[in-house]
């Protein structure tokens, strides 16, 4: 339930429990209670151009956990480099259809991490739809589209 999630994320980024609380309270709001959520950590950096790294566990309502990877490319106005702990909420998807979670989403993102920042989007494949909320330190600036693309397994190419 919201006040499971919202207890559960405020442990996980300790120091923004305030900020963090409202941004699952906004998505609960737009979409209701997630079926699983994912905690993670990941890099990214860009000139114009830009990469992301990430890697966590998802954790389904039954108890259930999967090792998740993802990464994805960038292009935009945005410079620098910053890492992240990640606490996505995920809809729509239940743990017998996990390879659904698998695949690429479509991203825009605006970031601004002048020594440390807080973020969120929203990512929508079909059904599913991915909140991740980012906490990290770095200095990084601008505004990029690209995709995630969601793995099983860990891989350096993004593409």
């Amino acid at each position: 339930n919201k006040d499971e999630i919202v207890d559960t994320a405020k442990i996980y980024f300790a120091d923004l429990s305030e900020g963090v609380g409202i941004i699952i309270e906004r998505s609960f709001s737009d979409f209701g209670q997630p079926s699983a959520y994912i905690e993670g950590d990941e890099f990214s950096a860009a000139f114009f151009g830009g990469l992301r790294y990430g890697e966590g566990k998802i954790y389904y309502k039954d108890g259930t956990t999967k090792q998740v990877f993802w990464n994805g490319p960038s292009i935009g106005i945005d410079i620098g480099a910053n890492a992240s702990k990640v606490f996505t909420l995920v809809y729509n998807l239940d743990v017998k259809d996990h390879k659904k979670l698998l695949g690429r989403y479509l991203e825009a993102e605006g970031t601004l991490f002048l020594a440390a920042g807080l973020a969120v989007n929203y990512q929508k494949k079909d059904d599913i739809i991915i909140t991740p909320i980012r906490s990290g330190v770095g200095l990084r600036a601008g505004i990029n589209m690209g995709y995630i693309k969601y793995t099983k397994k860990k891989s350096l190419f993004p593409f």
